[in-house]
């Protein structure tokens, strides 16, 4: 379901549904409101890129954008199309690209909690022990993931969605900034600050990859019942992913290792 209403508001912000409209054009009292095509070749090259969403093919969905983008600059679909770019980057694991284009995509709409989310889970996941600029990386991504949690409180619902549908994908879009913060504070080794941020993630969104991170950060904090608990109710959901189950199960072994050697 989370998938679902992901795709489902990714979808909304490129307003497909505009894009199926007839080229021509309406009254002005008739006319939708919100972003649209500009003439008939902007609508053909939004088709391009809204099939190239719909094939998932990120090569295709790059030079979509890219089309666009050159023709239109103007495009009322600017951050969206760039969300997508920034997404299909990320697919191919070019974090620079991916953070360029989420920034883009922010400039052009700076109420877009997507691109923000990106720029806040990119530092929290790739920021490595040794770069030199570590801190500022973080403390960027830190105040991105509070941005996406600001914006997506007080945005208007997604039309494509039902009122619980809305309710639940803003939940998604805390948790996820949490967790990033969570990510962000482990990398600082801020223990305490990260148990904290997985908590609230988990609050919002009971993921189950949340609750892993909140007990491999337990585990280095030394609070081992504690991370032996998470485990246990991660690993007694018959439904959860194996590759979940496995990395709790490893996580609870450590544990209890630790415990046998009084630690």
């Amino acid at each position: 379901m989370k998938r679902i209403i992901l795709a489902a508001a990714l979808l909304a912000a490129g307003a497909v549904g505009l894009l199926a409209q007839p080229t021509t054009a309406k009254p002005a009292a008739q006319a939708p409101k919100g972003p649209m095509p500009k003439s008939p070749d902007e609508l053909k090259a939004l088709q391009a890129w809204q099939a190239a969403l719909q094939a998932g093919d990120s090569d295709a969905i790059i030079k979509s954008v890219d089309d666009v983008l050159t023709r239109f600059p103007s495009t009322d679909f600017k951050s969206a199309v760039l969300e997508t770019e920034a997404e299909a980057y990320k697919q191919k694991r070019d974090w620079a690209k991916a953070q360029i284009y989420a920034d883009m995509a922010l400039t052009a709409d700076p109420q877009s909690f997507r691109a923000a989310l990106m720029l806040a889970e990119i530092p929290a996941k790739h920021t490595g022990e040794h770069d030199l600029d570590k801190e500022e990386s973080l403390t960027k991504g830190e105040g991105y993931a509070h941005q996406a949690i600001t914006i997506v409180g007080a945005a208007p619902k997604l039309p494509q969605l039902t009122d619980d549908q809305w309710a639940e994908y803003q939940k998604e879009i805390v948790g996820q900034a949490q967790d990033f913060i969570g990510l962000i504070s482990v990398n600082r080794k801020n223990w305490d600050s990260a148990i904290a941020a997985f908590k609230a993630a988990i609050a919002s969104t009971p993921e189950p990859a949340f609750k892993v991170h909140l007990a491999d950060t337990l585990l280095q904090a030394g609070k081992l019942d504690d991370a032996i608990a998470v485990c246990d109710q991660i690993t007694a959901d018959p439904n959860v992913n194996p590759i979940i189950a496995k990395a709790a199960k490893s996580i609870k072994d450590s544990a209890a290792a630790l415990k046998a050697k009084g630690k």
